[in-house]
This record gives C-alpha cells, sequence and structure tokens, in this order.
C-alpha cells in the first residue's frame, strides 16, 4: 500500500500507481501537483521539501504575497474560506463495516469535523473523547450518542497536530501549526494559557501527574518541557535528535521523556539529571511515527514508517545489546502511524495509511484482529481505561469508536489461536491473561507473563552485576 504525505494532490491518472509504492527512502521525489492542460509534465520537489508534512509535519508559511503563494504549494494548506463545522450532527452506529467475516465488532462513526482527525483521546471516565483535526478544532464529544459537547474556542489559526488531556481530564492541551500550545479548562472551555514556539510544534503530552506538558519540536529538532500551571518553560533541550522530532511522551512516573524522531533514533531524556538517559540509534529502517509507554514505564513501544512496530525494554538495558524485545510485524500493508497500549499491556492498538486499526497480543507478538472501515490513512488511536473500546482518527474526516469487549469471542481471533497453537493462562504475579503454545514443553510451567519474565529476568541481571 502507499505512503502518501497526507492531503497531497494527485492526477487521477496516476492516483492507482503512485497508491502501490510506499516510500522507503526520504531521497525520492513526489509530484506536488498535476500539469496544466498544455505542459508536458507535472511539477516536482524533492521528497525532503514535504517529509515534514508527511504524518504530522507543516511547511512554514510566509508573510504577505510570498505566504500566499507558498500556501498553494502546501500539501497541507488549508482554504481560507473553510465552511465551519456542521452544528447539527448525526453519528453512523453498525456492526463491522467493511470487515472480514466473522471479525466483525460493533462500531460508531463520528462525523462533525471538516478536515483530517489528527489525534483522539478518551477522558472523563471513557464518557468523553477528545479530537483535535486540520480544521483548526479542538473538540469534546459525548462517548454514548456522540454528539459534540464543546468546541474549544478561540480556535487555532492553523491545523492542530496533536492534543492532550491530563489523567484527572481537568485540563487539555493542543498543539498547531501556527507554531502554539494552547490549554484550556475541560469543564468550562476557558482558555488558560497559550504560548509560541519559534518553532513547529509537532507533538504535546501531558505528565501523568498533570504538572508538565512535553513538546516535541521540528526546526530545532529538540524537546521543550513547560510547567502545566504557569506556562513557565522548564526544559529545553535543542538539537536532541539529527532531524525533525515526531512525538514524545512522559513516562508513568512522569520523570523521563521519550522522544522519536525522522533520524530513526529513539532517546530517553531524565527530567531529574538533565541528562539522556539512553539512545537507540537505527531502531527502525524508516523514519519513527510515534511511541508510548506501557503503564509499568518499563517497555516502550516504537511505530514506524518500515511497516513495523516494535517493543523495546528500557527497564533492564538488555536493548543495547539485544534490540528489540518483540518486533510486530505482518500487522500493516503501509506505515504505521501511531500506537497505545491497553492500561494492563494485554494488548496493544496501531493505526496506519493501510486504513486499518490492528489490534495485537503482545507476549506472542501476533496480530490478534483488524479493524476495517475508514476510508482513508488512520492516523491515531486511543484505548479506554475499561478496555472494552479502542478509538480511531483519520484523514477521512471521522473518528470510529470501536467496541471490542468481546473480541476473544470473535470467530477470526479464535480461528486465528488455533492456527498458531496457542492457548490462554493468567499470570500468577499481575494477573494478566496471556498467550502461550500449546506444544511447548515447558508450557505447563510458564505461570508468568512475558513481562514478568522479563522483569524478574533483568532484577536477577542486576543483582549479580552488583554483587
Amino acid at each position: 500500500m502507499a505512503s502518501q504525505p497526507p492531503h497531497a494532490p494527485r492526477s487521477p491518472k496516476t492516483q492507482d500507481k503512485n497508491r502501490k509504492t510506499e516510500p522507503q527512502a526520504l531521497s525520492m521525489q513526489l509530484p506536488l501537483a498535476p500539469a496544466a492542460d498544455g505542459a508536458r509534465e507535472a511539477r516536482w520537489v524533492p521528497w525532503a521539501a514535504l517529509s515534514k508534512a508527511y504524518g504530522h509535519f507543516h511547511l512554514s508559511l510566509m508573510e504577505g504575497r510570498r505566504a500566499r503563494v507558498l500556501a498553494r504549494l502546501d500539501p497541507l494548506y488549508i482554504d481560507l474560506d473553510l465552511p465551519p463545522p456542521q452544528k447539527h450532527l448525526m453519528t453512523e452506529k453498525k456492526l463491522g463495516g467493511n470487515q472480514e467475516p466473522f471479525s466483525k465488532v460493533p462500531f460508531q462513526v463520528m462525523t462533525g469535523h471538516q478536515h483530517i482527525v489528527s489525534s483522539c483521546n478518551f477522558c472523563v471516565d471513557d464518557t468523553k473523547l477528545l479530537s483535535g483535526s486540520y480544521d483548526c478544532t479542538v473538540k469534546l464529544w459525548d462517548a454514548v450518542d456522540g454528539s459534540i459537547v464543546r468546541d474549544f474556542e478561540p480556535r487555532t489559526k492553523a491545523p492542530v497536530v496533536q492534543c492532550s488531556v491530563t489523567s484527572d481530564s481537568r485540563r487539555i492541551t493542543a498543539a498547531a501549526y501556527d507554531k502554539t500550545l494552547r490549554t484550556w479548562d475541560l469543564e468550562t472551555g476557558a482558555l488558560l494559557w497559550k504560548i509560541s514556539h519559534e518553532s513547529f510544534i509537532v507533538s504535546c503530552k501531558f505528565s501523568p501527574d498533570g504538572k508538565y506538558v512535553v513538546s516535541g519540536l521540528d526546526m530545532d529538532c529538540g524537546i521543550c518541557i513547560i510547567d502545566a500551571e504557569s506556562a513557565v518553560t522548564v526544559s529545553h533541550i535543542k538539537g536532541h535528535h539529527k532531524r525533525a522530532v515526531t512525538a514524545c511522551c512522559f513516562d508513568p512516573d512522569s520523570q523521563k521523556v521519550a522522544s522519536v524522531s525522522l533520524d530513526r533514533s529513539i532517546k530517553i531524556w531524565d527530567a531529574t539529571s538533565q541528562a539522556t538517559l539512553l539512545t537507540i540509534t537505527k531502531a527502525h529502517s524508516n523514519a519513527i511515527s510515534n511511541c508510548c509507554f506501557t503503564f509499568s514505564g518499563h517497555f516502550l513501544c516504537t511505530s514506524s514508517w518500515d511497516k513495523t512496530l516494535k517493543i523495546w525494554n528500557v527497564h533492564t538495558g538488555e536493548f543495547r545489546n539485544r534490540g528489540a524485545c518483540v518486533t510486530l510485524m505482518k500487522g500493516h500493508e503501509g506505515s504505521v502511524s501511531s500506537c497505545h497500549f491497553a492500561r494492563d499491556t494485554s494488548f496493544l492498538a496501531s493505526g496506519g495509511f493501510d486504513k486499518t486499526v490492528a489490534i495485537w497480543d503482545v507476549g506472542e507478538g501476533y496480530r490478534k484482529l483488524s479493524l476495517k472501515g475508514h476510508d482513508d490513512w488512520v492516523m491515531d488511536v486511543a484505548v479506554s481505561n475499561n478496555k472494552k473500546w479502542i478509538l480511531s482518527a483519520s484523514k477521512d474526516t471521522t473518528m470510529r469508536l470501536w467496541n471490542i469487549e468481546d473480541i476473544d469471542r470473535v470467530p477470526l481471533v479464535i480461528e486465528n489461536k488455533k492456527a498458531l497453537g496457542l492457548k490462554v493462562e493468567q499470570c500468577e504475579e499481575c494477573g494478566r491473561p496471556f498467550s502461550i503454545y500449546e506444544s511447548d514443553i515447558f508450557s505447563e510451567t510458564v505461570t508468568k507473563c512475558v513481562f514478568c519474565r522479563m522483569d524478574a529476568k533483568g532484577l536477577s541481571a542486576e543483582a549479580s552485576s552488583s554483587s
């Protein structure tokens, strides 16, 4: 499946041909606009010039007449005459959509945005949903009937690239391509503060304790940590990566920040010591698009344009010698844009260019189910705290709320497990369900999930090295 920069114009004659080619190198070229009538060929620009438009990136707009000219060349350009969002909204409830036979799960389609939905979150005990869009709006939704509860004002002056909510659902923050970071009170909708950066902000996340906001920056390849109460800059690390940062997030203890980049590297930065604790270079074979920690903070998942996801052990340091603990492959047919762990790490959700949401068995590293129905690139995914729902945001301007409460009863999931020779056990230490191969001669002696086994191994290694 081809990978295109979001909103890049394509000629109808070449659309099918272009969608068959997945970009594997950043040096390739893409058509910027179709040739005019009578012209011999299309105008071309190098891929590097459009790389920031790919996924979560946006080209700089100059002021005055030059700004208007460049805007027409920008694949993420928003028409200034864009109609206002619809006030009367309809939600569509279906069972399965165009999914594979025997793999259907209930879902609800949520419409209301006028452009790409770039970010989505659960909040208020999974009863509300938060979304950000290239239509320059941030919206709060009712998860039950799909209606819009609030449009946060004032709107941004450029596409919203990401939004985040505190764990207590008191505040939300949103980063936009106008180089601003805004924070609102979720209950009242009041704007609490707004700050501007000299560089484009491509990612923003609250710390789990709600005290800080970390932002990933484009041009200075860095991260910036802001005090969520006062909006004062706590740390600004420029040149943290060799190329633009694509995503960043805090660990569950709000002490460390993971960041990933177009340079294909992963970095963990410690807020207390103000130092980089680890760097994993060449973590993927193409740009890394997103990252997320497990609830324990011992593992980090990264998604990439190389069509894979990887789960890294950042607790024991064994990644230094052995690389990825788990590599999740053959789940997407194109670039993977997003990833999100379930709260108990029993499964992982990911979204990608192939218009699907993949649900992964984390312990055994295989895809349990693929949710199909979106008409375009899945930009972001989120998992509810109760593990009953997955929320997906798409370039098709909609969100989908998938009910996965009975996923293990779906015939296709059962058949997949049987084909792999798996049986389900319960971890004696953390209580999580985990899969194990029935044919394994040690299956009767394995009583812990893969994460508890790896943690125990890491603690033993640390004890041996210190003695």
